[in-house]
């Protein structure tokens, strides 16, 4: 059985969909619709840069949509590629919302609008500065919980907000608890590293974004997709588009369970698992987790060729 699973934020990089925009029009097509959607070019951002306009949250997670939804079309439309024999689609954050497009739940348009105002939320939720997230690797999610549990002050949030793979967690709230937690898991030689991230995100502060997401995303028309989504707030498959809306809005706050999404792939038979998107992040996480998965990263033109011949033998 195969999974599709779109990439998140971190995986952004000035150029990627490049060739696929150069050689097909659907792709030309796509990137100006966003551009036409957003009122401003991101197309050239995504293939030109500058990189620190690139990596502002507000552009990043329309251009990841982008890019995702520019590969998927062109495997589907130019390669022939057939998804309705796959299992599940998922993304991780602003995955999720690729992986609606991709499945017919959400208008691309939409999902471009809904990004680009989700990003701007996101990053005025928190003053800049004040907020922080690190990756804490090594450490099982039981007993990162138990640590936050017993240090958790009675100001402050420091919270999980991605559980990514086997040993690698990343936490997120106010910048006085993350560097308070860093210097213990220093003095404890548990690895941890600074995310270099605008704002503390799928954590408790992202409350206000929710809250002016909440009216957008319930007001946008979604549709039961054609199969299952795996869901980032409950790690279980969901196809109820009223159910998606209300967890979309939850997910903003909540802890990402990237890990038990993918654990739940596998025990429901997924052996495949293919990232379509910029970046390799994905790919990664299911190779620490799921150790006899079959993992494929596409790209380029290149990656679809070589899938397809895989899927033959």
């Amino acid at each position: 059985m195969n999974a599709l699973l779109f990439p998140g934020q971190g995986s952004q990089v000035v150029g990627m969909g490049a060739e696929l925009y150069q050689n097909f029009e659907r792709v030309k097509k796509i990137f100006k619709q966003a551009d036409e959607k957003l009122n401003y070019p991101i197309s050239k951002l995504i293939l030109e840069g500058p990189e620190n306009k690139l990596q502002l949250t507000k552009n990043t997670q329309p251009a990841i949509l982008t890019v995702s939804f520019s590969i998927f079309t062109t495997m589907k439309e130019e390669f022939g590629y057939d998804f309705s024999s796959f299992k599940f689609f998922a993304g991780h954050s602003l995955g999720e919302y690729s992986a609606l497009v991709c499945a017919n739940s959400l208008n691309f348009n939409d999902a471009v609008y809904l990004l680009h105002e989700r990003g701007k939320a996101m990053q005025e939720a928190v003053p800049v500065g004040e907020g922080s997230m690190i990756a804490i690797l090594g450490l099982e999610i039981n007993q990162l919980f138990e640590l936050l549990k017993k240090r958790n002050m009675n100001k402050g949030i420091c919270e999980i907000a991605n559980d990514n793979a086997n040993g690698q967690i990343i936490a997120s709230g106010d910048k006085v608890s993350l560097d308070s937690l860093q210097v213990y898991l220093k003095e404890n030689r548990i690895k941890a590293i600074p995310l270099k991230v605008s704002a503390p995100f799928h954590c408790s502060l992202m409350k206000p974004a929710a809250k002016i997401m909440e009216n957008k995303i319930i007001n946008t028309v979604f549709k039961n997709p054609f199969l299952e989504i795996i869901n980032n707030v409950t790690a279980t498959p969901e196809i109820n588009s009223d159910m998606i809306k209300k967890l979309l809005v939850k997910q903003i706050f909540s802890t990402v369970k990237w890990r038990e999404s993918l654990i739940k792939m596998s025990e429901t038979g997924v052996k495949n698992f293919i990232e379509i998107g910029p970046g390799k992040a994905l790919t990664g996480m299911v190779k620490r987790t799921i150790k006899d998965a079959n993992c494929f990263s596409i790209n380029t033109i290149a990656d679809i060729k070589n899938l397809k011949d895989e899927f033959k033998k």
